[in-house]
Parts: structure tokens; C-alpha cells; sequence
């Protein structure tokens, strides 16, 4: 087996054009774990966004507390299975079908994405479809360092003889043909322990893909994957970032800090437990103060076991304080890695939020300040039959993950790693696993 079959993630064929499938996709959160199951329909291309050939008809869904999983990967083998199980029971339930595979979301690791530039004199004058894998499978190889896996290996640009902007090389002469290409990797151990968990529930996993670009996927419109736009997703235990530019996906990026963090300094401050915190968060969290807020006053129970405790009196100013502090440092981070983008290089490009996190109030208004840019909450687009709570901002990388496969035909995969979409109004994804056991 080759170097690079050990670096890369499974990858799933294109989506069958004119036939319906069922795609079932899975998000292991930090804070959640989703479940959706969708039966996807052939349409006409002025019914779907642009890059689409399918709608997604939800049949089935679930959304549990999520359990041995932090920062967005596996710390807990036994928990995170039975909480995989139950989510994916849930939603086969609804959709009174059996899953045998599932698209897998990947929010940890390290996320980073990586424009690499491979060329290579052109042999038999014209650029064959040989050229394009040998040159696309040298300039990922390069951009795997040791203990990292790919996710995505996404060609941006072919050049002939030094002109770029080459749609598709194949059949063109040349002497010299070239090839700029988004490589996006993550440790290999965090993908490889995800995919563990759910072969343990005796699930196959179709694909692995980047949560970010999943939400970009699904948040996205034809203009802003155009003119520019930044996906951040802010979950729980992570935030991660995409970088979209003149309509290709061109840099991923993440770190270990999220909403739970939130969750965490609210206990600290207040004095209270996690359940409280959480709790509180969702209530009242805001990141805005008005002159009355310190005034409001408010009850939050103590963090001790005794029932004799009396219930702490704080002002809703307070709670602000310690949401904004936060907030502002995930949105700080979030800035420095941007700059160091190629964002940087937009100017009329806007910042799309995703994610849980995301619902707090006033963080639009809060990253527009700091990140300077115009902000706005991502939602799902293009969705039939979705149920008002996966409407949501939160709701974006698992429903990204099931319009994944129409996007594949873009990322260079072995033939390796390829696999065969099993389709019909009542079939499933075919079998893999190869990746697992034979990579490691």
C-alpha cells in the first residue's frame, strides 16, 4: 500500500446524476451529536443552487448530548459509541430504515488547509488524464507531513506552460503542465479514532469531510463562494474556518476553543454547576449590555450539594461580562488566522457564522467589530422538509454532509479510496473500511 492511500481518508464517488439515494450523514460534536438521514432526488438545475443536482428529502434525524468526546475528538471509546449508537438509532427510528454507512464530520485535529503548486513536463505532447492524477497525487503527498491525514484535495487552478486559469487540461498540449491544489489535513490519530467509534456500531464510513467546508456547503450562497466569504464555525469544544475565493474552497483552518468554553467560565464565575451554566448560557447569553443590565438582577443556584444553600443574586451585566470576555477571544483568534489567509486578499468579502455557539445574542455585531468585515448567521439553504430546530445555524455541518457527494467529483481521490454509491428509493451506501484497517 502506498504512501499516500496511508494519508488519506475514505472518499465516496460523485452522486448518481439521474438516480435518488439515500445519504445519511454524521456529526460527532463536543457538545452534540447529529444523525440526519435524507432520500435524494434527481432535480433540474434551476430548482437547486448552483453545484447541486439533488434535493435532500429529511427523512429521519436525532440530536443527543453528545458524550467522550472533547474538543471535537474521541477521548472516551465506550461513551462516544453508545451515545453514536442511540443518536443513529434515533434517526433510523424516524426514517424506518437500517444505515450500514454514514458521511463523517471532522472538527478536530489541527485543521489546516494548504495551497501547494505541482508541475511536470508533459511526455506525449497532450495532457492526458494520467498527467492530471500523477502530478494532483505529487503535490498532495507533499503536503502531508508525517502523522497527518488528507481530508480534501481540492485542484484550484491548472496552468499549461505557465498560463493559468485552465479549466480542464485534458486533451490540451503542452510542454509543461501545473496544478495549484487546496490540501486540507488533520492528525491522523483524531480521524482514525472517529472512524473507530463509529465501525464499533457497526457502521461503515462513506467519506470524511472538513466541517467547515461541509457548512460551507450548506450556508453559502452563488455569490458569496464568488466574491469571497470566511465559514466560521463556532462549536462547542472547537472553532474552525473555511476560506471560499472566485468560487473554489482555498484554506481551512481551526483551534480548540468554543462555546463549552463559555459554558466553563460561567460556572467559574458564577459559582454554579456545568448543567447551570449551560443552562444560563442559553437563556440569557448575550455578548450586548445596555444601562439597565446592571440594575437587572437574577437567581442562580450554588454549586454545592446542599440543599440549605441559598441561591446566589447576580445582575445580567455580569453574565454579559463573562460571555463577552470569551467571545471576544474566539473572535480574536479567529482575526489572527485570517490575516494569515487568503481572505486577507477580499476586501469585499463577508464572514458567515455556523454552529452553536453562533446563537448567542449580538455575536454577529461583536465579529463585525473585531474581524471588520460584514457579518452574518449561516443557516441550511436549498433544504426540503427540515423541522424548525434544523433550520438553524447549528444544524449546518450535518446537513452540508449530506450534499457532500454532489461535490465530490471536485477533490482528487485515489482509486483506491473510491466507492461505489449503492442507489434506489430504498438502498443504502455500499460497504468500506479499508481505509482503517490496512492505513494504520
Amino acid at each position: 500500500m502506498s504512501s499516500l492511500d496511508r494519508n488519506q481518508t475514505p472518499k465516496t464517488r460523485p452522486m448518481p446524476q439521474h438516480k435518488t439515494a439515500l445519504v445519511a450523514a454524521l456529526d460527532i460534536g463536543t457538545s452534540k451529536i447529529a444523525c440526519l438521514i435524507a432520500r435524494m432526488k434527481p432535480c433540474a438545475p434551476s430548482e437547486a443552487l448552483r453545484g447541486r443536482s439533488h434535493t435532500a428529502e429529511l427523512i429521519g434525524y436525532s440530536h443527543i448530548q453528545s458524550r467522550g468526546v472533547k474538543a471535537g475528538a474521541v477521548i472516551d471509546m465506550i461513551e462516544c459509541e453508545q451515545a453514536v449508537r442511540h443518536a443513529v438509532a434515533l434517526a433510523e427510528r424516524m426514517a424506518r430504515v437500517r444505515v450500514e454507512s454514514v458521511l463523517l464530520s471532522v472538527s478536530a485535529g489541527r485543521l489546516q488547509g494548504q495551497m501547494i503548486e505541482a508541475c511536470s513536463d508533459i511526455k506525449g505532447g497532450a495532457v492526458a488524464p494520467e498527467d492530471v492524477t500523477r502530478v494532483t497525487s505529487t503535490g498532495m503527498r507533499h503536503a502531508t507531513a508525517p502523522g497527518r491525514t488528507v481530508l480534501h484535495a481540492l485542484p484550484v487552478n491548472y496552468a499549461l506552460d505557465g498560463v493559468k486559469g485552465i479549466r480542464d487540461p485534458r486533451g490540451m498540449v503542452a510542454r509543461e503542465f501545473g496544478v495549484e491544489m487546496n490540501v486540507v489535513t488533520s492528525d491522523a490519530t483524531v480521524a482514525k479514532n472517529l472512524m473507530l467509534v463509529v465501525e464499533r456500531c457497526h457502521l461503515n464510513v462513506e467519506a470524511m469531510a472538513a466541517s467547515p467546508y461541509a457548512a460551507g456547503l450548506s450556508v453559502l450562497t452563488d455569490d458569496e463562494i464568488d466574491l469571497g466569504a470566511a465559514i466560521v464555525e463556532m462549536g462547542a469544544g472547537t472553532t474552525t474556518m473555511a476560506i471560499y475565493s472566485a468560487g473554489h474552497f482555498v484554506h481551512a483552518s481551526g483551534f480548540a476553543l468554543g462555546g463549552q468554553h463559555v459554558t466553563m467560565d460561567l460556572a467559574r464565575g458564577l459559582g454554579v454547576c456545568i448543567a447551570d451554566a449551560e443552562r444560563i448560557k442559553t437563556l440569557y447569553g448575550t455578548v450586548l449590555t445596555g444601562g439597565s443590565d446592571a440594575r437587572e438582577l437574577m437567581s442562580v443556584p450554588t454549586a454545592g450539594e446542599d440543599e440549605q444553600d441559598f441561591p446566589r443574586v447576580v445582575s445580567r451585566a455580569t453574565i454579559a461580562n463573562i460571555v463577552r470576555q470569551r467571545v471576544e477571544e474566539i473572535f480574536e483568534m479567529a482575526r489572527d488566522r485570517l490575516k494569515d489567509s487568503p481572505f486577507a486578499a477580499e476586501p469585499r468579502a463577508r464572514v458567515v457564522l455556523s454552529g452553536g455557539a453562533s446563537q448567542l445574542t449580538g455575536v454577529p455585531e461583536l465579529a463585525s467589530r473585531i474581524l471588520g468585515r460584514p457579518v452574518r448567521i449561516g443557516r441550511p439553504l436549498g433544504f426540503g422538509r427540515l423541522p424548525n430546530e434544523a433550520k438553524t445555524a447549528t444544524f449546518s455541518v450535518p446537513s452540508g454532509l449530506l450534499v457532500y457527494p454532489q461535490y465530490a467529483h471536485l477533490e482528487h481521490v485515489e482509486p483506491r479510496h473510491v466507492r461505489q454509491l449503492k442507489t434506489g428509493t430504498d438502498n443504502y451506501f455500499g460497504k468500506v473500511g479499508r481505509w482503517l484497517r490496512e492505513g494504520f
